[in-house]
Formats: structure tokens, C-alpha cells, sequence
């Protein structure tokens, strides 16, 4: 299938990142761009407008564009989270997102609006709190951090818990959607980062943004769920997000086999491509590489067959498979680059070279979902079974 992102679009879309990342300014005509090339439609089935990719050549996709432009690839990404979940629950014959496959394609773009300071439930618990206005809608009132796209989105999905409000019985966790035009919010200009600032992921204060009930998508007791809504928001947004940070250390490896063929050793006057360390540390991070194309390919493959192939549908083993997925590769990735720094020399210190760009940029996927932390508690359950 041809690929929606054209060598000329991406070699733009490199040209413009340092840019952005030195003025720490929107990347608003690369989402234009990308808007133009239908790469937000990407995922969306062809009946629904779409270009209908799977999520694994989605994934090789976000890759790709993140070896050459990291920020834009991260904020592009919440958006295609949103579309991913669309197309999980599409694909299963649950047709309570297909609004919104048809607005993506038509152009809509979808924010992120879970992450919350201090909230390590993330999609378990919520701090926001939402409130029912009588007649199946909520407002929503709270603070949302690493909110992607926030000049742009015009759709953003958010989480709440559900206020009583002369409600019988336990509060439920409430996913719904709010709209950019419904007002009841403010976005807070506080993304001033060390990496990764073309997204412009700021905070979100929302108070009274509002849902109404058509809107309204899940009603679920707080806690772990198997609801098919919460598995594709889980698994789409580790699987996604791999991709970006797998395209980073792809370009890292590829710069630093630029440098050790450009570099030469004033000792033995050859190039570092002759140095024995040198390659050693290349074949390092290329056999790294190596074994994370080959867990997302399967990952997002098997996620992909699934629909129509129940023996392999894991369940509940998907969140330890793509929470483990998303550590594997971020962590993988971070080295990767350390390894291309050393490899390439001092002149990566300096704010003008790119290896020195994704070295701050590729930072960012420690503070995403899921943790070390949360993802060896999800694997430790899966194995010991729950905490007493």
C-alpha cells in the first residue's frame, strides 16, 4: 500500500523541527500538511472516508515520521489514538464510535484529556469531576495535563468521575467527548520542556465543559475493565506510542552511522567505521532496534487479526502485553541514543545538532503510560495474581 507520508513531505517536516523546537512553537504547517496528505484519516475504515491502514502500518507509519519530526509524530499521535480506538471497537461490531471515524476524516482533530497531575490510576481513577446535567450529559470540572495538540484539537476526550449529585450506589467513571467550540475549559500556556515542544501538550483546566448525552461513551465502575472501550484506548495508545519513540532510535542509528563513516581518527587515520569499539556499539544498537520492530510488528499484527480471529484475542493479557511493549521500546530507545551521542561526538552538545534533539526529545516517553513502575505491577498480577 502506498504510504501516505511522501519522501518530499517528510524531508519538509525535518527541515521544520529544529525550528520548532528552538522557537517552542506549535508545529500548526506540518499539521496542515499532514492534514492535507488525509494522514489523519489514516485508520479510518475507506466505508467511513477513510484510508483504512491497519494499525500495524499505521504504526510503521508514526515511525517513520517520528524518525523525522519526533514532536510533531507524539502530538499527531493522541489524535491517532482516538481513531484507533474508533477502529478496535469498529472492527468488533461495536458501532458507538463511528461518529467519530467520520469526523476525523472529515477533517475533525482529537485531543487526549486523561492524564491528571497526581493521578498514577490514570485509567482506572479519576480526579476531575464530572457532573450529570439531568439528561444523560456531563460537565466536567478538573485539571488535565499533557493535553497534545492543545492549539488545534476541536475534539478532546476526557475522563471524570461521576459526582453524586443525589445519586444512588457508586460513582462511575464517565469517558465522554467535549468540543473546542462548547467553551467550559482553558488551556494554560505552560509548555515551556526540555523535549519534544512542537506538541504544545498543555495543561487544561475544565470547568463546565460539556458533554452531552450522545456524547457520553462509557458509565463504568472505577477499577481495572475489560470493557472493549478501555482496551482500545490501552492497547492503541502503548502500541502508537512505541512507534514514535521506536522512530526516534531508528533515526539515532542512522545518524550515528553517518558520523562514524564521516569522522576520522587523528591516531590510526581512519574513519570511526574502522574503530572496533565503534562498531561494536553500532551493532549494539542496531540488535536492539532489531528486537523491538520484531515485538511491535507482532504486537500490533496479532492486535490486527484479532477482530476476526479469537484465538488471538488475549484479554485481559493485552494490558501486560502492550504496557510491557511500551517500557521495552522507550527504555530501548533512550539507550539507543545515548549510544549514537557517543558515537557521534561532542558536537551533539551543542543546541544546533538533531542527535542533541532527540536526546531531550526522547526523555518524554519515561513520563508516559504506562511506568516501569505500573507496567511491572501489571505483569506481576498477571503472574501472582492481585495484592491481598
Amino acid at each position: 500500500m502506498t504510504s501516505l507520508l511522501s519522501d518530499e513531505l517528510l524531508a519538509t517536516l525535518r527541515e521544520r523541527a529544529s525550528d520548532y523546537d528552538r522557537d517552542n512553537a506549535f508545529f500548526a504547517e506540518d499539521l496542515a500538511d499532514l492534514q492535507a496528505a488525509g494522514y489523519l484519516g489514516a485508520m479510518v475504515p475507506t466505508a467511513l472516508g477513510g484510508s483504512g491502514r491497519t494499525l500495524r502500518e499505521t504504526a510503521r507509519e508514526q515511525a517513520r515520521l517520528s524518525a523525522h519530526a519526533p514532536a510533531t509524530a507524539l502530538a499527531v499521535n493522541m489524535h491517532h489514538v482516538w481513531v484507533g480506538v474508533g477502529r478496535y471497537l469498529h472492527e468488533r461490531g461495536d458501532s458507538s464510535l463511528d461518529w467519530l471515524l467520520a469526523e476525523a476524516a472529515e477533517g475533525e482533530i482529537f485531543g487526549f484529556g486523561y492524564s491528571e497531575p497526581g493521578n498514577d490510576l490514570v485509567l482506572l481513577g479519576s480526579r476531575t469531576e464530572a457532573r450529570p446535567d439531568g439528561a444523560g450529559g456531563y460537565s466536567f470540572h478538573g485539571r488535565k495535563i499533557f493535553t497534545s495538540n492543545s492549539p488545534a484539537w476541536t475534539r478532546l476526550g476526557v475522563l471524570g468521575l461521576e459526582s453524586s449529585n443525589g445519586r444512588r450506589g457508586e460513582p462511575r467513571l464517565v469517558h465522554a467527548f467535549v468540543t473546542r467550540d462548547g467553551g467550559g475549559f482553558e488551556i494554560l500556556d505552560d509548555w515551556d520542556t526540555m523535549g519534544m515542544r512542537a506538541s504544545q501538550s498543555r495543561s487544561t483546566l475544565l470547568d463546565g465543559a460539556h458533554a452531552p448525552a450522545e456524547r457520553v461513551l462509557r458509565l463504568l465502575p472505577p477499577g481495572p475493565s475489560l470493557d472493549p472501550y478501555v482496551l482500545g484506548i490501552f492497547t492503541s495508545f502503548e502500541v502508537l506510542l512505541s512507534s514514535v519513540y521506536a522512530g526516534i532510535a531508528d533515526r539515532a542509528l542512522e545518524l550515528a552511522v553517518e558520523a562514524a563513516g564521516r569522522r576520522t581518527s587523528m591516531k590510526t587515520g581512519k574513519t570511526y567505521a574502522q574503530d572496533p569499539d565503534v562498531r561494536r556499539r553500532i551493532a549494539d544498537m542496531a540488535l536492539a532496534q532489531d528486537s523491538v520492530w520484531l515485538q511491535i510488528d507482532g504486537i500490533t499484527r496479532d492486535l490486527d487479526a484479532s477482530a476476526s480471529d479469537s484465538t488471538l484475542d488475549r484479554g485481559a493479557g493485552w494490558f501486560r502485553a502492550t504496557a510491557g511493549l511500551k517500557v521495552r521500546v522507550t527504555e530501548t530507545a533512550r539507550e539507543v541514543v545515548d549510544q549514537a551521542i557517543r558515537v557521534s561526538g561532542g558536537s551533539t552538545y551543542f543546541n544546533g545538532s538533531e542527535l542533541g534533539r532527540l536526546y531531550r526529545d526522547v526523555l518524554a516517553g519515561v513520563f508516559h503510560p504506562s511506568s516501569d513502575d505500573s507496567a511491572h505491577a501489571t505483569v506481576a498480577q498477571s503472574l501472582l495474581g492481585p495484592l491481598d
